[in-house]
């Protein structure tokens, strides 16, 4: 065979190419990809009780199966040759092919360890006791989405003999299993005529939550592609290749699905939008295939699921969050299931949607909370403090204390913290907020913090680490909080898991105002006062970073001031404001200011709904006030434009904004809450229809 100077076929490099990670996969392929074992692969090889194999019958359908052996079965004599003693399944398709010149994809999968490795080869030799491969391409597979599983071999005298069924579409039992699958294998081959080494069959793991293959009929399944290496064997041979074959184990019972077909992958498919972890969909519509009944003489515990598992959808979340998505403006019911003590004034309240699903959303995004105070309906805005990949909403409520009249104790606050249970109902917006966090940013983020200000980083910080493991690429951060003692200090212990488990990839370092007797510099706390220049010039290398703000206005404002002192751009500095313009910036070349429309001095504004129509005059303030100050109760969170409560439709008529609103806006919606009737050219008194 002549191999090609690339280890990639036409259409591995295709989809590389349409991907944007063409030119480095050349790079790493070339350095990984090899026509050898080395010698890790060949005692890895050695050591398997079982491995996964694809190839291509005389018509040209492609097939996955299993081959095993209770003894050691497989050998490699030398870094070319792979020997397996062993017979194909009774009833599996392989028998059919195991004979010289057929191209074989193989994978050893190692399920306790989660270790894997790829080969490409095409038998030379074979007999009643096995076959002898000559090795065309090896390389290794990263973990992602194996679940961890222990072998066990069944007594000689209770393995029952194979009984094999055929099918052209799904019975009861097929689909009973693939709908409790969370591991399946997927055969796939090309020819391009050329003998290149990339060329032949190829079998690949696909792993994730039972639920993830989605039958959509008695012939065809729709299922999500994650992120993997980049490779896109299995895909490159489907844009070949539209055939494809898939093994599905009952890993209890022993029983064997195997399938062939053909595949339509879903490049743009808006389902995916909503699965998470897809990155697209790819649909297997069924040609024939088998049932084998009692097909393995050995059995695996339960699944522990992978990391990367963990972080995936299903296609019944995926329904729930297409519901959640549309009702994203809508008061939703969620269930308080956990309550959390974080510090002396702190509490996190878990949250799960009743509904069954819930809105995406992005960290440092607040959720708009609805609960019966004192006989009245109250709202107000809490940022969540977990990830977006995380099993719950949390939210993290800092309970206010009052210091005289001008500043009274919390209202919702308190009553979340004094009267609010596990197994009580709050209702919810779906969050929202343009302080937001983008892991996927080469960029270091530095994020700074004071007070309850720590909730949006926490959520930031656990987002960064969920989607380090996700895509192996993580963002570099570090949190910088202030708090005025180590008992009000909130998720001291959580950050530092986070920083272990992220290999110091995300640090956290605290200032603390009051440090108790006994309390260790360096492990207790880092600085003894307020976050300072030097403190960021000790632990931050010379390089360019976001910064991130988050706490009461005057720390902002001081962080703010000592980070541009430091040279750094006002476009590198964002932050979460409490309340309407609560940071005064120094703009510079890179800051777009907010530049509101002109505003009227006089309108007429009629609420629809209400019945009524009133003046307003510029003294009149916003449009919220207004309402109420006519006898009306509209929904508000904030009176800053933040948590889109107060929003309603227009029905005509322009308005303009006292500041800029953070939460989303759809043609014909309004925030009341920091919106005025806007002026009409040519018109003295304008007019102005809400929804409301």
């Amino acid at each position: 065979m002549t191999d090609s100077p690339s280890p990639f076929h036409r259409g591995e490099q295709k989809i590389q190419q349409q991907l944007g990670v063409r030119e480095q996969m050349e790079r790493f392929g070339s350095r990984v990809i090899r026509d050898h074992m080395p010698q890790q692969h060949r005692d890895f090889y050695r050591q398997l009780p079982f491995i996964f194999t694809g190839h291509a019958d005389a018509k040209g359908w492609p097939w996955a199966s299993i081959l095993f052996n209770r003894s050691e079965f497989i050998s490699a004599p030398n870094s070319k040759t792979l020997n397996i003693e062993t017979q194909p399944v009774s009833g599996d398709p392989l028998a059919a092919s195991w004979s010289a010149g057929t191209r074989l994809g193989l994978l050893g999968i190692e399920l306790p360890t989660r270790r894997r490795n790829r080969l490409a080869a095409h038998i030379v030799e074979s007999n009643e006791t096995g076959i002898a491969l000559e090795v065309d391409q090896c390389f290794g597979n990263c973990p992602q989405y194996i679940q961890s599983r222990e072998l066990s071999w069944l007594p000689q005298a209770d393995v029952a003999a194979p009984i094999s069924t055929a099918l052209t579409t799904l019975d009861e039992r097929s689909s009973d299993l693939i709908e409790a699958s969370d591991t399946f294998f997927v055969a796939s081959y090309v020819d391009t005529g050329s003998e290149r080494a990339s060329d032949g069959a190829d079998v690949s793991h696909r792993g994730g939550r039972p639920g993830f293959v989605r039958i959509d009929n008695n012939k065809r399944l729709t299922i999500p592609d994650y992120l993997g290496n980049n490779h896109f064997n299995t895909f490159g041979n489907f844009i070949e290749n539209s055939r494809a074959g898939i093994l599905f184990l009952d890993f209890e019972k022993g029983h064997l699905l195997t399938l062939t077909g053909t595949v339509e992958i879903l490049w743009d498919s808006p389902q995916a939008q909503h699965f998470d972890g897809a990155e697209r969909l790819w649909q297997f519509t069924i040609d024939h295939g088998h049932f084998i009944e009692h097909a393995l003489p050995m059995r695996w515990s339960t699944a522990d699921y992978s990391p990367n598992t963990l972080l995936t959808g299903t296609w019944i979340d995926a329904k729930n969050t297409q519901q959640a998505e549309a009702q994203r403006q809508q008061w939703l019911p969620y269930t308080v299931v956990d309550i959390v003590t974080e510090s002396s004034v702190i509490k996190s309240f878990y949250l799960q949607p009743q509904t069954g699903g819930r809105a995406h959303f992005k960290p440092g995004q607040f959720l708009t909370v609805k609960l019966d105070v004192n006989g009245s309906s109250a709202i107000r805005t809490y940022t969540v403090s977990s990830a977006p990949s995380d099993p719950e909403l949390r939210i993290s409520v800092k309970a206010e204390q009052g210091i005289d009249e001008n500043a009274p104790q919390g209202l919702f606050s308190n009553h979340l913290h004094q009267h609010v249970q596990v197994g009580d109902t709050v209702y919810a917006k779906a969050p929202c907020g343009a302080f937001t966090f983008d892991a996927s940013e080469q960029r270091p983020a530095v994020l700074l913090a004071a007070g309850v200000g720590i909730t949006p980083m926490v959520a930031m910080a656990r987002h960064a680490l969920a989607e380090g493991m996700r895509t192996r690429q993580l963002r570099s951060t570090t949190i910088i909080a202030a708090a005025s003692n180590a008992e009000q200090r909130a998720f001291f212990d959580e950050l530092a898991d986070i920083e272990l488990r992220s290999g110091g990839g995300i640090r956290s370092f605290w200032a603390l105002s009051e440090v108790d007797a006994g309390a260790q510099l360096g492990r207790d706390y880092h600085l003894h006062g307020r976050i300072e220049s030097s403190l960021l010039q000790s632990i931050l290398v010379l390089d360019d970073y976001d910064f991130y703000l988050c706490g009461p206005a005057s720390f902002m404002q001081s962080m703010y001031a000592m980070l541009r002192g430091l040279g750094v751009s006002d476009a590198r500095i964002v932050a979460e404001e409490f309340g309407p313009a609560s940071l005064k910036r120094d703009s510079d070349q890179a800051s777009e200011a907010f530049e509101p429309v002109t505003a009227a001095s006089e309108a007429i504004v009629e609420f629809r709904h209400s019945n009524m129509e009133q003046a307003w005059t510029s003294g009149d303030g916003s449009l919220l006030e207004f309402a109420e100050a006519h006898g009306l109760s509209p929904e508000f969170g904030c009176r800053s434009g933040q948590c889109g409560a107060c929003k309603v439709g227009l029905l005509s008529g322009e308005v303009s904004y006292l500041t800029e609103p953070s939460s989303p806006l759809a043609a014909g919606e309004v925030l009341m809450c920091c919106a005025v009737p806007a002026a009409v050219t040519g018109e003295e008194v304008v007019k102005l229809v809400l929804e409301l």
